[in-house]
Order: structure tokens, then sequence, then C-alpha cells
């Protein structure tokens, strides 16, 4: 059976093994986790389907500097310039400064939104951050594929 039917039709992110980032908006990523340093940076994902065209920068309104929220007013405001344009908020992103880019377990406890795409950066090796992609099935996270796109 196919992850269609099982998990029925998702609205913004169709099931894929891989999504496309353009190189931009991997480096503006990954900008925002090296200027929030050593604090968890965080933000939107904006696109259609399997393909990430902008991230909105948020600030972290998590008092704790290893953790991290979403502006929730800045949630609402994005989707209501998104409405009409054939794109809508299809994930966060996040990054964790010391550790692997691979949820964690506080990662996992405050998915809130199956449909999204997760994508954590990390800075544990500053010079080469890494970028990992993943959706959420049930009680886990599965990786995806990021592809860079032009």
């Amino acid at each position: 059976m196919s992850r269609d039917k099982r998990k029925g039709k998702r609205e913004n992110l169709e099931p894929a093994d891989t999504i496309q980032v353009s190189e931009a908006v991997r480096a503006e990523i990954v900008a925002h986790a090296r200027d929030e340093a050593p604090r968890e940076c965080c933000g939107l994902l904006v696109g259609h389907g399997t393909v990430i065209e902008e991230c909105v920068r948020s600030r972290n309104v998590d008092p704790n500097p290893n953790r991290y929220e979403v502006d929730p007013l800045l949630h609402i405001a994005t989707n209501r310039r998104l409405r009409g344009s054939g794109r809508a908020v299809i994930g966060a992103y996040h990054s964790h400064p010391h550790s692997a880019a691979e949820p964690s377990a506080s990662d996992r406890a405050e998915a809130y939104y199956p449909e999204f795409v997760w994508v954590i950066v990390s800075l544990a090796v500053p010079q080469s951050a890494a970028v990992a992609a993943f959706r959420l099935e049930t009680d886990r996270f599965v990786e995806l594929t990021v592809e860079t796109a032009p």
C-alpha cells in the first residue's frame, strides 16, 4: 500500500523521499544558525509540494538556549502573507549548535505538525555545517534526501 493511502493525502507535502532546497535558502538557514549561536535558531520554510523556496527567520521565543520555539505571531503573519499565492508554510527549521543534525527527544515531543518538513542544521563542526531534513511518521522522524536546486 502506498504511503499516500496509509497516511492520507497531506495538504502541503506529498509523501516523498526527497526535498529540494535552493542553495540560497540553505545558505540563509546556515547563516541564521551562525548568527544565533550558541543559542538555537529557528524559522519557517515556505514553498509548495517538496520544494522549499524561502526561509523566514523567527525570533526564538524559548528562553532556554538549547531549545527553540518559533514566534507564533510570525507563523500567523506568514500564513496570511501567503494566502492566495499557491505557496504555504511547509516546514520549520532550527539549529543544533553543539550536536548532530538529528532530531532530539524534545524535537520529537514538540513536533506538532506531522505534515511539515523539519530541517535541522548542525554547527558541531562550524566550518562545514550539516543540514538534514525529516518528516514525521506516526511516532518517529524519517530522514529525507536534500537536493540542492539552483
